[in-house]
């Protein structure tokens, strides 16, 4: 599981560990992390060190220092170094003295941008961890002449100007190709829009203490979600397994239905009750599926409930679900029908899946300020409902109405931008509560293999939802290394 860590959090380990070591240690291991990544990023590019073109985009900071450090090293494995001081009166004199003593060079930002566009690689050491509003009026010619070159762009830390605890990107920031980040990742590393920014993410160690109790956010990988499938023991049944309820679909939307269930039947449930007016259409396309059409109280017994993708204005039938004292997740169409209150009021886990313009009406803003600060979003969906909130978009993001670190997931592809494709998930999540996930955990993991199904589906080209939900069980056995 990758984690990160907020800049406080990061800023007092580096306090400790300083007071610990010889005076200006931890700013040579973060160098000699960062050129060595730059060395092998000029391997690709360039075919060498020795007589590549690099420069070094240096601001005031102790980030400018890496910068000015990692620069004196390529430098002495022969590359031709330029550093632009942006602050030339407050550049880190250390790195400075370090990177004139290999033989690089340094000149202030007006003349730069040609020097940028002849670079093999661009290392940005503009702003660090504390920026905050994206770059200053200086910064943004070199950062215009970095995106248009050829070079390689290699971010210190982050990529500058973007905010390193919430991912929002609020002016013109530093395009990345690789961004090397010290001792932690940062939340803005791992979430839209400033992930867009980050290019590849490398962790360098440096020797930080974090404790994991103080992470922000927290991202799983294979081996992570791998522990959290269900598995069927010798002794299961369909009912051990957990039944899941599917209540969803209209008149005018059966297809929602449909997709719903299709995903439901590959999350690890034993097997799928569908309740609603879509059931001819679920049984002519899933007959193992038992439908019901008396509505969720008298469907039989479920472990979880699954509600409102395509239910059109059935706002009953959602209200019946909020009510049972099983695990509820809402989605589509639920999120707007259900009463605040009754999802308030709820003793049983609950599991939100609104996209950013449901999100959006839910909290009374506007669907650019959702997607614009999507740590916040859901976080405040998720303490104001008492529920998990699953935030969908290009990176994922689970909250819990505890204030724990929130899981994002960035294994998805654009071709999930498609209709339907959120019904296959709900169901697939929903599926997982009824195996007995928490609510965060079978958030996260539908999301996980949601989005790798997708790529599998995809491969490059178009897909339909319904291609994701045959993709499942492929990205189920990819995880397990099956």
């Amino acid at each position: 599981m990758r984690t990160a860590y907020s800049v406080e959090t990061v800023r007092n380990a580096e306090r400790e560990l300083m007071a610990r070591l010889p005076e200006g240690a931890l700013m040579q291991r973060a160098a000699a992390g960062l050129a060595a990544a730059c060395a092998q990023v000029l391997g690709r590019v360039a075919g060498r060190v020795y007589g590549s073109r690099v420069v070094l985009l240096v601001g005031s900071g102790d980030n400018g220092g890496d910068a000015l450090y990692a620069g004196a090293r390529l430098a002495r494995r022969g590359a031709g170094v330029t550093a632009v001081l942006l602050a030339p009166d407050r550049a880190h004199g250390g790195g400075l003295a370090a990177l004139r003593r290999a033989g690089g060079r340094t000149m202030s930002g007006e003349s730069a941008p040609a020097d940028v566009a002849r670079a093999d690689l661009v290392l940005d050491g503009i702003v660090g961890i504390g920026g905050k509003g994206g770059l200053r009026e200086a910064a943004v010619p070199l950062a215009d002449a970095a995106a248009r070159s050829r070079a390689a762009v290699v971010a210190v830390d982050l990529p500058s100007g973007v905010d390193a605890d919430t991912g929002e990107v609020r002016g013109a920031v530093v395009r990345a190709d690789l961004t090397v980040t010290f001792g932690a990742h940062k939340p803005g590393l791992l979430i839209d829009p400033a992930r867009e920014y980050a290019g590849a993410v490398r962790l360098v160690d440096i020797g930080l203490a974090l404790p994991a109790e103080a992470a922000e956010a927290e991202a799983l990988q294979h081996a992570d979600v791998a522990l959290l499938l269900p598995v069927p023991g010798a002794e299961s049944d369909k009912y051990r397994r957990g039944v899941v309820g599917v209540a969803a679909g209209s008149a005018r939307y059966p297809g929602a239905a449909v997709l719903a269930v299709a995903g439901a039947l590959r999350g690890g449930a034993g097997a799928v009750r569908y309740v609603g007016p879509a059931g001819d259409a679920v049984i002519a396309r899933f007959p193992e599926t038992l439908v019901s059409d008396e509505g969720p109280k008298r469907a039989g017994r479920v472990q979880a409930w699954v509600v409102g993708p395509g239910a059109g204005d059935d706002a009953s039938t959602v209200a019946e679900v909020l009510a049972a004292e099983v695990p509820v997740l809402i989605d589509a169409d639920g999120l707007r029908l259900a009463d605040p209150e009754a999802v308030r009021s709820r003793t049983a886990p609950t599991l939100m899946t609104p996209h950013a313009g449901e999100a959006a009406a839910l909290l009374g803003v506007s669907r650019e300020e959702v997607e614009g600060a999507r740590l916040s979003s859901a976080r405040e969906l998720a303490a104001r409902y008492g529920a998990a909130v699953l935030l969908k978009g290009s990176t994922t993001v689970v909250a819990s109405p505890d204030g724990g670190p929130v899981r994002v997931n960035a294994t998805g592809t654009s071709w999930l931008a498609t209709a339907g494709s959120g019904d296959v998930l709900s169901g697939l999540a929903g599926s997982l509560l009824a195996t007995g996930l928490p609510a965060l955990d079978a958030g996260s993991t539908a999301a996980y293999l949601h989005g790798l199904a997708g790529r599998l589906a995809a491969r490059g080209a178009p897909a339909g939802a319904h291609d994701v939900a045959k993709a499942i069980p492929a990205a189920w056995r990819d995880v397990r290394g099956d």
